[in-house]
């Protein structure tokens, strides 16, 4: 073993290829509420390995450009969707010898949210990129271990619906209190109580009144609210269940 005077003498002669690294990658799950069904973002590998399959928007850590893993979740959000979502948080890393036909793979995976209406323009011009409901994953056979990493964040989602308003970053900078409440039943697969669901809401007072209003069917114009700055942080002492 070679012997250095001091840090820096090591670290001048430290050669960071003398050991094996696994492949690294960061595969952002970016969801929206559309149509009243929760999507989520898929593109088609134009590439080996699993050409022609549906997966994330992710990609390998840009080591000259990305100062951390976020801004590589970022940055490929970025080239999918033109726009940054307004929610994106670490959610778990995925690694073995089997996930990846290339080798040994690493990678750490984030939830997002954003409104559909926020970049279906730019969506709409990439050809590769495509909004699917979670219902119909079932139908396709996707990339790498992409539905497992899936699964994973829509059940941290459903538990994000139970204590917060996180979910409501999937929805349109205005929204009414009934789109709001369906987004929650959707995550947690069952109706809510009305009375209940926004008398919580409203005590919790994590919504601003913008005062605007818009008709839903038949029935009378509903109120159109936004978030008060910080409010996707707020956790309800009780779950929404409750």
């Amino acid at each position: 073993m070679i012997e250095y005077a001091d840090e820096a003498s090591f670290l001048a002669h430290y050669n960071r290829r003398e050991f094996d690294a696994p492949l690294l990658t960061v595969d952002p799950v970016l969801f929206t509420y559309h149509q009243a069904q929760l999507k989520v973002l898929l593109v088609k590998r134009s590439a080996y390995p699993e050409r022609g399959l549906w997966g994330l928007p992710g990609g390998f850590v840009d080591m000259a450009n990305d100062q951390n893993l976020e801004d590589t979740a970022q940055r490929k959000l970025q080239e999918k969707t033109g726009v940054s979502p307004p929610y994106l948080e670490q959610l778990y890393s995925f690694g073995s010898t089997t996930r990846d036909k290339r080798g040994w793979s690493v990678t750490v995976a984030y939830t997002a949210l954003i409104a559909y209406q926020e970049c279906a323009a730019h969506i709409e011009t990439v050809s590769d990129a495509q909004w699917l409901p979670l219902e119909h994953l079932d139908d396709l056979s996707l990339a790498f271990d992409h539905r497992q990493i899936i699964d994973f964040a829509r059940e941290r989602l459903r538990q994000k619906a139970l204590y917060s308003i996180v979910p409501a970053y999937a929805l349109p900078e205005k929204f009414t209190l009934p789109e709001l409440q369906h987004l929650h039943e959707v995550l947690l697969g069952k109706v809510l109580q009305k009375k209940s669901f926004r008398r919580r809401i409203e005590e919790a007072e994590l919504l601003i009144d913008t005062g605007e209003k818009r008709s839903e069917g038949n029935g009378r114009p509903a109120a159109l609210y936004r978030m008060k700055e910080g409010s996707g942080g707020y956790n309800f002492v009780r779950n929404l269940e409750e």
